[in-house]
């Protein structure tokens, strides 16, 4: 840059100072000095340094005073005296960094790159200091920020990620309709013969629960859970070892015509020889469809479903559920913690609905205790999934958009890839999508506002579901959500082992970016 002589030279100068010398500075986020007059600020007088205002002298104050200009009006361009050249960029940063607070001019003059500059526009010059983040680059209020994020324009390429992946997982509608079709057809075929023929399961209704009716299903629409519910009269449970999640069933009153009476145990009614009966039911009915390729799949150690595989790619797991429309159990009474979060009065409203028990085994050691149930809530799941937001509109058409979903999306997909990845692992096999919709529900109680799930802030969002689950895994506690004194990571339910293997994986995917995703 050519040194400046004579007035020539300063009328030059101030032919190339631009108004947006005040605003310019205030759209790149700088911060305001809370000692300088928002008006007149004073970096913008003459021999301003790079730490403001040189100090006067109290000899020199009345000197200054004469010589000091008029004040200029709001907007005015400042007269700046020559400079060398040696100063000149550092008073053009320092000008711009001063400015923040004035008011734009009514009629801006052309930008330059940089407030106050003389260099042309897309220069460049590493001298200059990149300006502090703006208020946008910070996250939402109530979500704690991982020491990795810094802020959302540092982190845009992983958001951008996260996205794709996103978009990925988006289903096709006519992918989901034809799988629909077929899943629909092979339910009800099973469903009529369960209510025709079989005077045990005979008042059987449909009950549809799972990610696919939630509407969380990743990937592809090859995976149903559907719940065949039979209601009880009136029953009594009882607690099973102090679980609060497993109980024994009982029935209030021994009647003859009690069709569910040949199940009975010493006057308990055998989850195993329940489930027995209804998979022989299900195992004849498939046989009688010419139509259609199902096979049930061979029977999974503990697990209450009877799974069945149609086409070779669609799994359809059907649920034996028990109905009762009792008060739900005690152990249940500090669980669903959404006051806060959907409301006290949707607390309650829920609570009045049925309560569900499957043919879940509790664990004894290496063994299954086959008498037992255990609680389900799935429905509540669903409508809890339907009707996320604080606000009632949350999600609606044209009504504001939250990233709750995306984040659960996100998890399960991750664990589903680690799962993938290391299936020759033992450690992977104990860890359940139901294990990640927990943490879930768990952080949204804890962050209940709709503002903390704004889909800008997706990838905050997402480390800190992260974050509450690696807890979890570390501390070997995930309360269910519905019976709190119930832990899923209990020692006898996942090995610590397996525990820590899960954490170091995903510590290991949060630090590089995800690189599990694009393996796949």
């Amino acid at each position: 840059m050519q040194p400046r002589h004579g007035k020539a030279m300063r009328r030059a100068s101030e032919a190339t100072a631009t108004t947006l010398e005040a605003s310019a500075p205030s759209a790149r986020g700088a911060p305001t000095d809370p000692n300088e007059s928002p008006a007149a600020p004073e970096a913008a007088w003459p021999n301003a340094g790079k730490f403001g205002p040189a100090r006067e002298s109290a000899s020199g104050q009345k000197k200054d005073a004469q010589e000091r200009p008029p004040a200029r009006e709001l907007g005015a361009r400042p007269k700046k005296a020559p400079q060398p050249a040696k100063d000149a960029r550092l008073s053009d940063a320092t000008s711009a960094a001063g400015a923040v607070g004035r008011e734009p001019p009514a009629a801006p003059e052309p930008a330059f790159s940089r407030a106050g500059s003389r260099r042309p526009r897309g220069a460049r010059c590493s001298a200059e200091p990149r300006p502090p983040p703006g208020p946008w680059d910070l996250p939402s209020p109530g979500l704690p920020v991982s020491g990795l994020i810094l802020g959302r324009r540092e982190s845009a390429p992983r958001t951008c990620k996260l996205r794709a992946v996103l978009e990925k997982l988006r289903l096709s509608r006519e992918d989901v309709s034809t799988a629909a079709t077929v899943v629909n057809s092979v339910v009800d075929q099973l469903l009529r013969r369960l209510q025709q023929c079989e005077s045990e399961f005979k008042g059987v209704e449909l009950l549809r629960t799972g990610s696919y009716y939630e509407r969380v299903k990743i990937s592809a629409p090859n995976e149903f859970d559907v719940m065949f519910k039979l209601e009880l009269p009136r029953i009594q449970l009882e607690e099973y070892s102090n679980t609060g999640a497993y109980y024994f069933v009982k029935f209030k009153r021994n009647l003859k015509e009690n069709p569910l009476r040949q199940f009975l145990e010493d006057e308990i009614l055998s989850a195993s020889k329940m489930l027995s009966k209804f998979r022989k039911i299900i195992k004849e009915e498939i046989k009688n469809m010419q139509d259609t390729d199902v096979i049930m799949e061979k029977k999974r150690r503990g697990s209450p479903a009877v799974t069945l595989l149609i086409r070779k790619e669609i799994s359809v797991d059907i649920i034996l559920a028990l109905e009762s429309k009792s008060s739900w159990p005690a152990s249940t009474q500090e669980g669903l913690p959404i006051k806060n979060w959907l409301s006290a009065k949707v607390r309650t409203e829920l609570r009045r609905k049925p309560f569900y028990l499957v043919p879940k085994h509790a664990k004894e050691g290496n063994s299954f205790q086959g008498e037992t149930w255990r609680l389900s809530f799935s429905h509540i799941e669903k409508e809890i999934l339907s009707n996320h937001g604080k606000s009632k509109t949350c999600c609606e058409k044209k009504e504001m958009k939250c990233c709750r979903k995306d984040c659960l999306k996100l998890m399960k997909y991750l664990l589903e890839r680690l799962k993938e990845k290391f299936k020759s692992e033992k450690h992977m096999d104990k860890f359940c999508s139901y294990h990640v919709k927990t943490a879930f529900f768990h952080v949204c109680t804890e962050n209940p506002q709709d503002s903390q799930w704004d889909p800008k802030d997706l990838e905050l969002c997402f480390d800190n579901c992260l974050t509450y689950f690696l807890q979890c895994l570390r501390t070997e506690k995930l309360e269910n959500y519905f019976i709190p004194a119930f832990n899923l990571f209990s020692s006898n339910l996942i090995d610590k082992k397996s525990k820590e293997f899960l954490s170091k994986q995903i510590e290991y995917e949060r630090k590089n970016e995800f690189p599990v995703f694009d393996e796949f």
